[in-house]
């Protein structure tokens, strides 16, 4: 699947909006081929022009749900914003948008996040597409002298699991009350403060041992 913005399309916008309250109303299991068409009021065969299989469908699903998303990382990359400060956009605006659509409907989010697992390679263009974007705050960082040592790809696994809990849907979910954007500066400011390929002593031993 693209993750590339889909052109306005009112047959399929509709489409997806049914799809969307199936799995309101009555959860995930509930979004099938056949109850889309049911309520469109057309027949399978109709609505198989729009979208071929139910994986077709499930990426339109999906790029309703990160399409805002996406928006916000275009934006924040195409931005005269520093690295630092871009970084930290590119982290807290998307956290800010999930966190406020989970305390809206907990449930519902849940119920998105469930489908997502359930068919993560229908999604894995977007995460895919977010270490892309990251990828090039990255280098604009490293034109500017941070993190030396380390190559692109290093710094990206090692930032991603330095926010993981900003990004990681899961994991969010989990500790939801105790994220903030206050703590993701913090962390977004340690990166550019302190992550290098130096070796500081932290894995200056050979072994585990006592203090």
């Amino acid at each position: 699947m693209s993750a590339k913005q889909a052109e306005p399309d009112p047959v399929r916008d509709r489409a997806v909006d049914v799809a969307l309250a199936l799995i309101q109303e009555r959860g995930p299991h509930a979004l099938t081929m056949g109850e889309v068409a049911s309520r469109l009021g057309v027949a399978v065969v109709a609505l198989q022009r729009t979208f071929e299989t139910y994986d077709d469908l499930l990426e339109g699903v999906a790029e309703r749900w990160f399409r805002a998303k996406v928006r916000i990382m275009e934006d924040v990359v195409a931005s005269d914003l520093p690295p630092r400060r871009k970084m930290y956009e590119f982290f807290a605006r998307r956290f800010v948008l999930l966190r406020d659509s989970y305390r809206a409907d907990p449930v519902l989010f849940q119920m998105h996040c469930d489908l997502g697992n359930q068919h993560f390679e229908v999604v894995r263009s977007y995460v895919d597409l977010g270490d892309h974007y990251l990828c090039e705050i990255i280098a604009e960082a490293m034109a500017d002298g941070h993190f030396p040592g380390l190559s692109i790809d290093e710094a990206l696994s090692l930032i991603n699991q330095m926010v993981s809990a900003y990004v990681n849907i899961a994991l969010m979910v989990m500790i939801m009350d105790k994220l903030s954007e206050a703590k993701l500066a913090r962390i977004v400011d340690t990166i550019f403060d302190g992550l290098s390929a130096e070796d500081r002593g932290a894995i200056g031993v050979q072994g585990l041992r006592a203090a």
